[in-house]
């Protein structure tokens, strides 16, 4: 019998500012990483994944190598996602502890969802992990928005719909970065996605990993057990994600623990290595994972979470710090959660 953990309290400490906007209230790109969404159809045509790419996520749970930014707007978000780090390539020390948002010196650290300097705990892997960040920086802002992603995004979640229609409208869920200082960089452990995300239903979601450096074996790129998407168990005659079995990401393999000895011969990771600017598409249940950066460079990602419209609360509690609770069995809709792509577009 597999022991598993608890789920560990989410706390932001960081005062409130009231000078600082919420860029959450601006449902719409501001215009500094790629202008404003475009009235004419035809302009999302160039987005439009093909029928081989769509059936290849349908048959292995993944997407990769999707060039969505250039090397030049990576290198403008890199310069944001610079001050939600409070290490460098030569002082670590910093990094050292859990829910500490408020020891950033950045306004706005008040509306991240969670933050952790050093999610695992261990100084000798470090991994800085963050939730909002959407809502405090103008680049990020924009980024939720952008539809070299969004378009595939919808595409995806509709084949893999209850329905038969070849796009849905997408909600943003919500944001992560993920950074792996030099030597020292953490890894992440095999999961599903949606094993965090039972708070939201139906699952219809889809996660999108967008590489800010060059990802290699060596810098912990991030890695995909194909097929995997199909991996499941009953509960109450109904199908769930497997559960979580490390929620600081430091122990890779404690997910074995609990597949099944079919899961275990069929667990055979692929290394993305994605490019600067390129991104992955995956399942809400493709298992996962990466592990730790050993180069003298670090490793930086910017994660995107989108649901279907229609997706529901399945809570009675916030479904993120510091937003206002969803009421059990209720759409999810409000400023939290804006329409960023809706098929009417085109």
């Amino acid at each position: 019998m597999v022991t598993l953990p608890e789920r560990p309290a989410i706390t932001n400490e960081a005062p409130i500012s009231d000078d600082v906007l919420d860029l959450s209230t601006i449902s719409e790109p501001i215009g500094e990483l790629f202008g404003s969404l475009s009235n004419n159809g035809d302009s999302y045509t160039p987005y439009l994944l093909t029928t081989e790419q769509i059936e290849f996520y349908k048959t292995n749970g993944y997407l990769n190598q999707i060039r969505v930014l250039t090397d030049e707007q990576c290198d403008r978000l890199l310069e944001e996602y610079k001050r939600f780090l409070l290490w460098n390539k030569k002082d670590l020390s910093q990094a050292n502890a859990l829910n500490d948002a408020h020891r950033l010196d950045l306004p706005g650290r008040h509306l991240l969802h969670e933050y952790h300097s050093n999610q695992t705990g261990d100084p000798d892997n470090v991994l800085t992990h963050m939730l909002g960040h959407w809502r405090v920086t103008p680049l990020f802002h924009d980024l939720i928005f952008l539809p070299n992603v969004t378009v595939p995004t919808s595409q995806l979640i509709a084949a893999c719909h209850t329905s038969d229609k070849k796009f849905v409208p997408v909600q943003f869920w919500h944001d992560q970065l993920f950074a792996k200082p030099p030597f020292h960089g953490g890894p992440v452990a095999w999961h599903q996605d949606y094993s965090y995300w039972t708070r939201t239903e139906p699952m219809q979601h889809l996660t999108v990993h967008i590489a800010l450096d060059d990802q290699t074996e060596e810098n912990g790129t991030l890695q995909f057990v194909p097929g995997s998407h199909q991996w499941h168990r009953e509960r109450d005659g109904k199908q769930v994600p497997l559960p979580v079995t490390d929620f600081d990401f430091k122990d890779m393999d404690s997910i074995k623990a609990i597949l099944t000895e079919e899961e275990k011969q069929q667990f055979q990771p692929v290394p993305a290595l994605l490019k600067k600017g390129h991104a992955s598409f995956h399942h809400p249940l493709m298992v996962h994972g990466s592990y730790g950066n050993h180069t003298a460079l670090p490793r930086r990602s910017a994660v995107l979470n989108y649901f279907a419209e229609g997706t529901c609360s399945n809570t009675d509690e916030s479904l993120l710090l510091g937003i206002p609770v969803v009421p059990r069995g209720q759409p999810i809709q409000g400023r939290f959660f804006p329409i960023v792509f809706d098929p009417k577009w085109l």
